[in-house]
């Protein structure tokens, strides 16, 4: 057995990194190459419109070729071979449990650790553990709420709460501060965001890879999703079950020892955190300037340009967090995101990083530019700018789409062991499909928004208390988009308008959709 599989723990037949990244590249290639020449023999017209929206399509077809490669490379390859811990092994090392919070509910974070804590002790593992709440909560009626919550649970020697009166560098700025006054104690970190849950038994494996692996710097778990109390967090955890385990082994495979860091869930090396510890920050003002938003993939290729490796175990066992549970608090939290990644193309030049780590920075932008160019490209070819003759190139691009459902299917099908269980799981992989492609375009339309105002230069904030503001009704926006894109198509009506039907539909019927999803589940 290698090396790199006594580190993951992954089976011997695990190829080494250079093969999954040659077959993700030559099946990315291969598939967009395709999308390209069925939309350029598909041209009934070089129009200077069809002449810019090919690249454009090109763009489009490597974010989404990527993606179905990768879940391809998880299909084919070996379920990951978790090792289990020695019965009798214990840590010989020390690791802290860092909890952030900012302005969350304490109460359940407290209830959860208390039960974490006594989970540690009868695994044996409370002598190498403690748990510290991080906290850059603001405003006395929070802070006293928080209070409450969490200094009872410290008297009794649960935790240790902090909280900061100055949130200098928000989360990375509070952990930097722990590292810098209590690092010195311990060997790692596990890092907890307030919503994350994961469960003693995890963390042992977790500090028992650090421990074998003197050069892995960060250890990123795979992350399930709590159950959903809305339709709409339903729907996330069943598509994550559903997808997370093949598109997670190929994502691993593919990133090797050069993978990322998504914020929480993760153990990471306090020496190696030392190299991440000063964070740049952008001349100019926000969006665009001050501090980093997405912080956590710049980390990970920090560290990793230190000569640490970064590696992702994909198996999501016992370890999850909580989704955003209506439309709304998704498109909240995905405006961050896309302010945080569009920040990273100020990054894409720096010296020194891996190529792997350059890539992912360079996929968190593409993941958000996508948005508006497909909707240009569907807009164009809809509006018959691009004449684009049938419909066999939006089949194509909607069957690359749905390989990794596909592969996902096929691989719950084969662990389906009985008729009812395979039932069970068509249905839910019918219903997530449906799903998937009617909030698809409200999505695209939020994230198209989102980029033009970051371009325009409005900060969104971080977790900023904004005052009550007129807005529209929910999915009204979405409406009045949907129908406008409907009006301006109907003169053009033709073989091309059958581009707009999966876009314009869904956003027709905004209101309603948002509304059912919102609903209890």
């Amino acid at each position: 057995m290698s090396l790199q599989e006594q580190r993951l723990g992954v089976v011997a037949t695990k190829p080494p990194w250079h093969g999954p990244r040659v077959m993700v590249a030559a099946l990315s290639l291969g598939m967009t190459l395709a999308i390209v020449a069925i939309f350029a023999a598909n041209l009934t017209d070089w129009t200077p419109s069809a002449v810019i929206a090919l690249p454009l399509v090109a763009l489009t077809a490597i974010w989404i070729s990527g993606g179905a490669a990768l879940a391809l490379l998880g299909y084919f390859l070996p379920p990951p071979y978790s090792a289990k811990v020695p019965a009798h092994w214990r840590p010989n090392s020390r690791s802290a449990i860092l909890v952030t919070l900012c302005k969350e509910d304490p109460q359940p974070v407290a209830a959860y650790l208390e039960s974490l804590h006594d989970g540690l002790e009868r695994c044996g593992l409370s002598e190498a553990t403690e748990i510290f709440v991080l906290s850059d909560t603001s405003g006395a009626g929070l802070v006293a709420r928080e209070e409450a919550a969490l200094l009872c649970r410290q008297d009794a020697g649960v935790l240790t709460y902090r909280r900061r009166g100055n949130n200098l560098g928000r989360k990375p700025g509070n952990i930097g501060e722990w590292v810098d006054t209590h690092g010195a104690r311990f060997d790692h970190m596990l890092i907890l965001d307030a919503d994350s849950r994961i469960t003693p038994g995890r963390i042992a494996r977790m500090i028992w890879h650090m421990e074998r692996t003197p050069d892995l710097g960060l250890l990123q778990a795979g992350i399930g999703l709590l159950r959903g109390r809305t339709r709409f967090g339903r729907h996330q955890r069943i598509a994550s079950r559903l997808l997370t385990r093949g598109f997670g082994r190929g994502f691993a495979a593919w990133s090797g020892e050069s993978g990322n860091f998504w914020g929480h869930n993760a153990i990471v090396r306090v020496a190696a955190f030392r190299v991440a510890r000063t964070l740049p920050e952008f001349p100019g003002n926000a969006p665009w300037g001050g501090m980093i938003l997405s912080h956590d993939f710049v980390e990970a290729a920090w560290i990793r340009r230190a000569g640490w490796a970064v590696a992702l175990d994909p198996d999501t066992t016992g370890s999850a967090e909580a989704a955003p549970q209506t439309i709304a608090e998704f498109h909240a939290r995905d405006r961050r995101w896309c302010q945080g990644n569009l920040q990273h193309i100020r990054l894409l030049t720096e010296p020194g990083l891996d190529p792997v780590s350059r890539m992912h920075l360079i996929m968190g932008v593409l993941s958000y530019l996508v948005a508006p160019i497909w909707l240009i490209v569907v807009a164009l070819v809809a509006l018959g700018d691009v004449p684009v003759a049938g419909g066999l190139p939006l089949a194509v691009v909607a069957g690359v789409l749905l390989m990794p459902k596909l592969c996902a299917l096929f691989d719950r099908w084969q662990a389906a062991r009985t008729a009812r269980r395979r039932a069970v799981m068509l249905r839910a992989s019918l219903g997530e499909l449906a799903l998937s492609t009617v909030i698809a375009p409200l999505v695209m339309l939020r994230q198209t928004g989102a980029v033009i105002a970051v371009c325009l230069g409005r900060d969104c904030g971080w977790k900023s208390s904004q005052g009550a503001r007129w807005r529209l009704r929910p999915g009204l926006g979405e409406a009045s988009v949907g129908w406008s894109l409907v009006a301006l198509a109907i003169p053009a009506a033709g073989p091309s308008a059958i581009w707009l039907v999966p876009v314009a539909l869904p956003l027709c019927f905004a209101p309603l959709i948002i509304r059912m999803l919102d609903a209890p589940a």
